[in-house]
């Protein structure tokens, strides 16, 4: 997002407050906002019937009740979403008013407990509605809250005739957020829907996702082995090739952090090579529980439990970094204002 009225970095609610309710419900988007979340980060993908809704995958057995269902039982399948071999629910197999009746539960239920209790309790969200809560929100704060849109499995979609792009662009034409540059911002880890979207006319940022290992999908569909990494994209190089293309990256936390030669973490030198190609930068995902902290950091044997969250972050945000993404907006802020 180019317009700032914030601190850096930005702190983005992933997913809404997904550390606290289920994540893409209702409940999670308002409560990241009420903790002060800047801007809120849904996952995009469509319905048979071309409604896009916010889920983490199409696959959706792990975030919906969709297996207790007997009416649905049938649409258990198998598919190969970018090249990875997938067993069970997916969201283009149903219409909206079907998807409607499913309600969401937590994704890491056996780690987040207390998000768990909420089960059953809030419906699948489309972007619309999600839209419609961002914009309440912003009047309640009397400040421009943002949206980061995250289109999932374009290439897979498109196959199908689900052309996310062109779906997203009218959808957001329709809701009056075509031309948000100051609030909306575009990612995906697929770089030829960032363009297939911003040629439909849409003004926003958009960003490049990038993950620590890999070849994005819609390379390897044109180039197969040949496709570049995303490794390739992270040198000074590969991000001064980015620079005009794309308004900024986003990386894995990991691609961020080191060991330096005494043995003690330190970073990367990632942010100021994608500053120096004219790039904002933004990092994922921002979790306070021992599984999901580098190693250094990780505090007793329970998975649960919360490590020195402090002690990570704190290191990241000492990089210059644009913005973060966090499963818990709150407790990034009060490090963030700490700092």
């Amino acid at each position: 997002m180019t317009v700032r009225t914030t601190p850096t970095p930005m702190i983005i609610g992933h997913r809404g407050a997904s550390g606290y309710r289920p994540e893409h419900t209702r409940s999670a988007y308002e409560l990241a906002f009420a903790l002060g979340a800047e801007a809120v980060e849904p996952d995009i993908v469509a319905t048979k019937d071309g409604v896009l809704v916010v889920r983490h995958e199409n696959e959706i057995s792990g975030t919906t009740d969709v297996a207790s269902h007997p009416e649905f039982a049938a649409r258990r399948t198998t598919k190969l979403i970018d090249g990875h071999e997938l067993t069970g629910w997916f969201t283009e197999d149903f219409t909206w008013d079907e998807l409607s009746t499913l309600r969401a539960r937590e994704r890491l239920g056996a780690l987040r407990q207390s998000s768990a209790s909420f089960d059953g309790h809030y419906p699948i969200l489309r972007l619309s509605e999600l839209v419609e809560i961002i914009d309440r929100a912003s009047a309640d704060a009397r400040a421009p809250l943002g949206m980061v849109a995250e289109i999932k499995h374009a290439t897979y979609f498109a196959s199908i005739g689900l052309p996310l792009d062109e779906l997203l662009a009218n959808e957001l034409d329709e809701l009056g957020w075509g031309y948000q540059f100051d609030r909306l911002t575009i990612e995906s880890f697929e770089q030829t829907v960032l363009h297939e979207v911003r040629a439909r006319g849409v003004k926003a940022s958009y960003v490049y996702l990038i993950e620590a290992s890999g070849k994005p999908a819609d390379l390897v569909a044109r180039s197969g082995a040949q496709a570049t990494s995303y490794a390739d994209v992270v040198t000074p190089a590969g991000l001064y090739g980015l620079s005009g293309h794309v308004d900024g990256v986003s990386v894995d936390k990991s691609l961020l952090l080191r060991t330096d030669a005494a043995g003690r973490p330190a970073t990367t030198e990632l942010v100021d090579h994608a500053h120096a190609a004219g790039l904002q930068i933004f990092t994922w995902t921002l979790r306070p529980e021992n599984r999901f902290l580098s190693a250094p950091f990780r505090r007793g044997r329970a998975k649960a439990a919360f490590g020195d969250w402090q002690g990570e972050w704190r290191l990241i945000m000492g990089t210059g970094i644009d913005g973060i993404f966090a499963d818990h907006p709150d407790l990034a802020l009060a490090l963030r204002d700490e700092l």
